[in-house]
């Protein structure tokens, strides 16, 4: 008899703790830039990245949300300087990591001040450098390469990653928005298409409700006088509300099941 009572506790406990276990939460990393989190996510001099303002579209009573990123890098300084490989050891089966990198990518690869640029395209071909800021030999790759890697190695974790096109700036021409669909947009899609990962094409949902709105009200409610890159808290949720948009289009991408139903 206490043999069998024994066994019966044990089952018991055995049952809570995988039941407990099935409950733990996903957790949603945000990986980028600037336009994802400024400065110290608090809205200094009136600019904030869409990351801080998508809590509010999803239910974290059953989602964490993250958000890792951090002005001025790129899809090359955020993985040179170790804040990738922190996350990756972190990653569980289930998690979710949304990508947005491009806007830096484009400086030099070796400069004194900066020294954040990847060479441009998807290609592999590598460039030896000098790198002065870390002050090391340094072998750069292109932005679709760095941008693989953020990808597969979410994806041997069992994580989902999503990539995204870069959020566009308040840049036009003939009343329409320049999009980087030749570019870090396209980049962004084919290595997301190389890899079997989402793709949510932001820089052209967010660039089609600018021109709705007209270029004027843009200018004058979604930025700020100080450049045409940050966004203000306008429209960093409208950038929010445009990626819930790709989100919710997205084939196959379950993560619109932890959208807030209100």
């Amino acid at each position: 008899m206490q043999t069998l009572k024994r066994l019966f506790l044990f089952a018991l406990v055995l049952t809570v703790a995988l039941a407990a276990h099935s409950k733990v939460k996903p957790t949603l990393y945000l990986i980028g830039d600037s336009t994802v989190k400024n400065g110290s996510d608090n809205g200094d001099k009136g600019l904030w990245g869409w990351g801080h303002f998508l809590l509010e579209f999803f239910d974290t009573t059953r989602l964490y949300i993250e958000n890792h990123a951090i002005g001025g890098r790129s899809s090359r300084t955020f993985q040179t300087e170790g804040r990738w490989e922190k996350i990756v050891a972190r990653l569980q089966p289930g998690d979710y990591v949304l990508m947005q990198f491009g806007h830096n990518d484009a400086g030099a690869l070796d400069d004194t001040a900066r020294a954040r640029g990847s060479i441009r395209g998807i290609a592999e071909e590598t460039q030896d450098i000098y790198n002065p800021i870390q002050k090391r030999p340094e072998t750069v790759h292109t932005y679709g390469w760095y941008m693989k890697k953020y990808i597969t190695e979410a994806q041997a974790k069992g994580a989902i990653p999503v990539v995204l096109s870069l959020v566009p700036r308040n840049n036009w021409k003939d009343g329409k928005v320049t999009r980087a669909s030749s570019d870090y947009g396209l980049w962004a899609k084919q290595v997301a298409e190389q890899t079997g990962a989402t793709f949510i094409d932001l820089n052209e949902i967010v660039a089609k409700h600018y021109e709705e709105t007209g270029q004027e009200k843009v200018s004058k409610q979604h930025f700020t006088e100080i450049d045409h890159t940050h966004t203000s808290l306008e429209g960093a949720r409208l950038n929010a509300t445009s990626l819930v948009e790709g989100i919710k289009a997205a084939k196959g991408l379950k993560l619109d099941q932890f959208l807030s139903k209100k």
